[in-house]
């Protein structure tokens, strides 16, 4: 993102987003296979013959998240990029559930920076002793984000 950019993070309301569904969708060309190994586990880089879109459906601020908190960044009044995420109290480690930017176009353009940052900042005033999150074995992109 550049300085003057008319991008907006904002906190999301849980009474007006929890519940409301979203798409989301990426294209691939390829899967790290992970396997166990004598060291702990090997992961391996397996290319797709040709590149996939993956795609599903979810819900913004989820039941499931013990007090889930959420930032959307917001352009021109839309939302193009999302973060939630929740502390876990029996163990007290804050899950990171959904780190995305919405339309493929506004990828690596620091969106995703920004909304990492503030879920990162939001964890670590939780007092969680740790962030974790997850993502399918085949979001190529979404990994190479994460090991930044």
């Amino acid at each position: 993102m550049k300085e003057g950019d008319t991008i907006e993070i904002r906190k999301l309301n849980p009474e007006e987003w929890a519940g409301k569904q979203f798409h989301i969708s990426y294209t691939t060309d390829g899967y790290l296979d992970v396997h166990p190994c004598s060291d702990g586990y090997v992961c391996t880089r397996k290319p797709f013959l040709q590149p996939q879109e993956k795609s599903f459906d979810d819900t913004f601020l989820s039941e499931w998240l013990e007090n889930p908190v959420a930032y959307g960044i917001f352009e021109h009044g839309q939302m193009i990029g999302y973060a939630e995420g929740s502390i876990e109290q029996w163990n007290n480690r804050f899950r990171i559930s959904n780190i995305l930017v919405f339309d493929q176009n506004n990828r690596k353009k620091g969106i995703g920076s920004v909304l990492m940052k503030q879920i990162l900042k939001e964890a670590k005033d939780s007092g969680a002793r740790m962030a974790v999150l997850e993502t399918q074995s085949c979001n190529i992109n979404a990994i190479s984000f994460y090991k930044q």
